[in-house]
């Protein structure tokens, strides 16, 4: 008879499973990619937890870290900032110092989190996830509090619960059931909240075979 799954353990315990606690996440940038090109500002929303059998969404999403940073090059894209809209001459001057302020953010994720796994959220995860983590390994002292691939891709999850490729699995997509009822302004908080609704609604979902899409 198998006793332990996990190798490790002493003949006869048990191992005890931790909890995840997802933070939905937005950046707004003044490029493509982080280093020639600069974060401007970015927002963190507690977006609930998971013990591997019950998902807690949030009552309310109020827990939110936001910042505008300094610009930490002199490149930028005009159409970049066109979408978020941030001065970023105002931001040169009052913006807060990168280290300060990832080092702030991980002491914050790290206190909401407790003894569980952070993991971050984004709808799609690629953007957000490149600019946060090297700016975590950058800038923070203690580097990432998501490790370096602790991580849940909204975009993916909703293409597999659809049977649909990814290609056709945007925003533009969601169904009502699974859409936010935000709208997206390109302000990184309020992009974090519309996409940590959509993250409850996508991971409470059952997919096509529960029958309600």
């Amino acid at each position: 008879m198998r006793q332990n799954v996990n190798p490790n353990l002493a003949p006869g315990a048990t191992s005890v499973r931790r909890t995840d606690v997802y933070f939905s996440a937005d950046v707004e940038t003044d490029g493509p990619i982080p280093g020639p090109f600069s974060m401007l500002s970015f927002a963190f929303v507690y977006a609930g937890k998971y013990d591997g059998k019950r998902f807690e969404r949030p009552t309310s999403y109020d827990k939110v870290f936001y910042k505008e940073l300094s610009p930490i090059s002199t490149e930028f894209q005009v159409e970049a900032l066109k979408v978020s809209g941030l001065d970023r001459d105002r931001l040169v001057l009052e913006g807060a110092n990168p280290i300060a302020a990832m080092s702030d953010a991980f002491r914050w994720i790290k206190l909401i989190s407790g003894d569980a796994y952070p993991v971050l959220v984004a709808y799609p995860l690629s953007f957000d996830w490149n600019w946060l983590y090297w700016y975590f390994m950058k800038f923070a002292q203690n580097g990432s509090p998501f490790d370096y691939s602790r991580c849940f891709d909204i975009k993916t999850a909703f293409a597999v619960k659809s049977a649909i490729p990814i290609a056709e699995a945007g925003r533009s997509h969601l169904p009502t059931n699974l859409a936010s009822t935000k709208k997206h302004t390109h302000h990184a908080i309020d992009d974090a909240i519309e996409q940590a609704e959509i993250f409850a609604n996508v991971f409470e979902w059952e997919g096509i075979n529960g029958g309600d899409r």
